[in-house]
């Protein structure tokens, strides 16, 4: 039977092998449980038909099973000392292409058309690292390639808020721009006791499968954004004050917004987190002639 990469065993060994150290400020955390990354696999519903672009593979724990459900891997791994590394652990894994770039500075598009022309559909699959799991997903979903899934582990909160609903305390911003292009669900959770070295927090599986349409119209998809953003600019103020205070020319002209917003259904007297997105949609709307 294989030898797995993430096993508590073989991970020392390969990383004593090469007299490897984590670095804090690349957010390395190492899976050392098979199981845990099969799930990870298998919510991705791969075939050999399937491109998956992985970021940040480290020793190559969760691409060796990646390369063994997919047609092709291109994997982005911004730490120099861990190619040669992954030269060897993938050395049977003639499928997987490791190019050394921080994923937020690379051309993904082109790149994409350079290693994964030939595939019938295209998944990020991924262990994110923490501290920059939001910039990377909202590079991904508002550019212009072709993903159709994503199944990516992150700390618990943020998965909590990728995944909310109006009126709870998670939902904000971020909960709106990701299901403004996705439909978002919790895959599962996976405890500190799988990593090495263990993280403060816990970790979640996040699933998100891109809209082909999104679930709003808006004439305004920057308005659209910046409204939400500005609504929620201050989560205990109402959407009169936060408003008022992102533009001072809807102060101006109170009463007739205030008009246009109740039209809409929309009191300024509610708060941000009350509103769903289709609600978001109709108040930027409303409130665009007068910007």
């Amino acid at each position: 039977m294989k030898k797995r990469i993430a096993t508590p065993n073989r991970t020392k060994t390969i990383l004593e092998q090469h007299g490897f150290s984590f670095k804090k400020s690349l957010g390395q955390n190492f899976l050392i449980d098979p199981n845990v990354l099969q799930n990870i696999v298998r919510q991705a519903d791969l075939t050999k038909s399937s491109g998956v672009i992985e970021i940040g593979p480290g020793i190559g724990a969760l691409t060796e099973h990646l390369a063994e459900a997919a047609g092709k891997v291109l994997a982005y791994e911004i730490d120099q000392r861990l190619l040669p590394i992954l030269d060897k652990t993938l050395a049977d894994h003639n499928n997987v292409h490791v190019v050394h770039k921080d994923v937020l500075e690379a051309d993904v598009k082109e790149d994409l058309t350079t290693w994964l022309a030939d595939v019938n559909e295209i998944a990020v699959v991924a262990n994110l690292p923490y501290y920059v799991t939001t910039p990377i997903l909202m590079k991904l979903l508002t550019a212009d390639v072709p993903v159709s899934t994503y199944v990516v582990m992150m700390q618990k909160e943020v998965a909590d808020r990728l995944t909310a609903l109006p009126g709870t305390k998670a939902y904000g911003s971020l909960s709106i721009a990701v299901q403004y292009y996705t439909e978002a669900k919790l895959a599962l959770t996976v405890p500190k006791s799988v990593f090495i070295p263990q993280p403060n927090v816990d970790s979640a599986v996040v699933k998100l499968t891109r809209r082909e349409e999104p679930p709003c119209t808006v004439q305004d998809e920057k308005l659209f954004f910046e409204v939400v953003r500005a609504s929620f600019a201050q989560r205990r103020k109402t959407l009169r004050n936060n408003l008022w205070s992102a533009y001072p020319t809807l102060k101006e002209q109170e009463q007739e917004v205030t008009g246009a917003m109740e039209r809409e259904g929309i009191a300024l007297s509610r708060r941000g987190e009350s509103l769903s997105i289709e609600e978001f949609a109709r108040l930027t709307n409303s409130v665009m002639p007068f910007l």
